[in-house]
């Protein structure tokens, strides 16, 4: 518009020039003039058109959209469910497998020597459940897991654990669901799972400090105590650590036996507390009860029926310097059982004062590197003349067990241990060694204290 305002003015002046101007010169403005209107007309022409067709477009586009959605709206809901399938961008693919399970795995095997033969090998004055024995001797696949593991939703978590057997079978160890956010420190779990009384029943056998467990837990627990049933544990709103757990299971498992009292034959109650000392040490301290039923539990061919219950006392320390645990650390700790047995064996009345301990203390020297000591004992009760000569006369032994271990620790996800130990739990000591490896890979929820 600039250049036509300056044609325009140009052509004003032109009317007041002077008659020197030859008409030449006149004409060749004028043609200059008409040139540029010329142009601008036909640029101002080309910008209206282009403008018509966007707008021809823009509408073309909005009948279409409405067409689409007025298709949609025909569709009967049934329809709507299974769209087709479509291509999905990696970034949605993340997302959906954000819901997947966690999958871990445990693999465990050994290598054992003893100078008596472990079949038939039991503990003077205590019946041994069938997994507390001891190892085969050689070469054994050690019990190995496979652990499924997922936030099921904001209020649900699950945990599957199969627990794989040296004979080649899978077992259910564990299977339940917790709550996440019941609040006020409340928590409920729900279905196969391990007891927490004590302190190791619970800890899985890949997390033992010792390639087995403690002699008391053997004799009178079975290795560990797992039923289905449920776990209520309320940790208390304190400065000082303290959590209170009450349970409830079907009674199925030994000590129990027969799903005793409908189904509900095993009752416990526990209680934990702890603490720091300072910046390198810390405790922990706790107490249990249960109380576990049987209705016609099979020992050695026999039946009992009657009520077991056991009591047991937990102190554990720990120390690292700094709380650094990676360079150097020591772990002492040590339990007392009391077990009562009421009731009759084989139609015989039956009433036993037993218990048991254990004092056990790991000391890692340097990184990788550890050594441990352990000592148990068990106290058997003299048995009327009816039961003598049965699984539960000690015949005058009292059982008692040590064991050295040296491990080496690959990293935080593989172990080698040898370990050696000398019974007298029988009639006959028997002196036992074992190699042992174990791995875990896969993502894997971190241990408890």
């Amino acid at each position: 518009m600039r250049h036509l305002l300056n044609a325009a003015a140009l052509a004003g002046l032109t009317s007041i020039a002077s008659p020197a101007f030859a008409d030449d010169d006149l004409s060749s403005i004028r043609a200059e003039i008409d040139a540029m209107r010329s142009e601008y007309q036909s640029r101002i022409s080309e910008l209206e058109n282009r403008l018509a067709e966007a707008e021809t477009r823009a509408a073309n586009a909005e009948a279409t959209a409405n067409s689409a959605r007025t298709a949609v709206a025909a569709i009967p809901p049934a329809a709507t469910v299974a769209p087709r399938a479509m291509p999905v961008s990696s970034a949605s693919r993340t997302a959906d497998n954000a819901f997947n399970p966690g999958i871990s795995v445990v693999l465990n095997g050994q290598y054992a020597a003893s100078s008596e033969d472990p079949d038939g090998a039991g503990v003077s004055g205590f019946a041994l459940d069938e997994e507390a024995g001891r190892p085969e001797r050689g070469f054994n696949l050690g019990e190995s897991e496979i652990v499924l593991t997922a936030n099921i939703d904001p209020s649900l978590y699950g945990n599957l654990t199969f627990a794989l057997t040296p004979e080649g079978e899978a077992e259910v160890e564990e299977a339940y669901i917790q709550t996440t956010a019941l609040g006020g420190g409340v928590t409920l779990r729900g279905g196969r799972l391990f007891s927490g009384i004590g302190y190791l029943n619970e800890v899985h056998g890949h997390n033992w400090s010792f390639s087995d467990q403690p002699l008391p837990y053997r004799a009178l627990l079975g290795g560990q105590y797992g039923d289905d049933g449920v776990q209520l544990r309320w940790l208390a709103p304190l400065d000082q650590y303290v959590e209170f757990g009450a349970e409830l299971y079907k009674g199925d498992s030994f000590p129990a036996g027969g799903a005793a009292n409908g189904g509900t034959g095993t009752q416990a109650v526990w209680v934990r507390t702890g603490g720091d000392i300072g910046d390198s040490s810390s405790w922990l301290a706790s107490a249990s009860y249960m109380n576990a039923g049987a209705d016609d539990r099979d020992i050695d061919g026999s039946s009992f029926t009657g009520d077991e219950t056991l009591g047991i006392l937990s102190l554990v320390y720990k120390w690292a310097p700094g709380g650094n645990r990676r360079e150097q650390n020591l772990t002492l700790s040590g339990e007392y059982f009391f077990d009562t047995m009421e009731g009759e064996f084989d139609a015989v009345p039956i009433s036993l004062d037993r218990s048991g301990w254990y004092a056990q203390g790991v000391y890692q020297f340097r990184r990788r590197w550890s050594v441990g000591l352990r000592y148990a004992a068990l106290t058997p009760d003299s048995v009327p003349a009816a039961l003598a000569g049965s699984v539960f006369d000690a015949d005058g032994v009292d059982p008692w067990a040590a064991t050295a271990l040296l491990e080496f620790d690959t990293s935080e996800f593989g172990r080698l241990r040898a370990q050696f130990t000398h019974d007298e739990t029988g009639p006959v000591a028997n002196d036992e060694f074992r190699l042992q490896y174990t791995v875990i890979y896969g993502p894997h929820s971190a241990h408890r204290y």
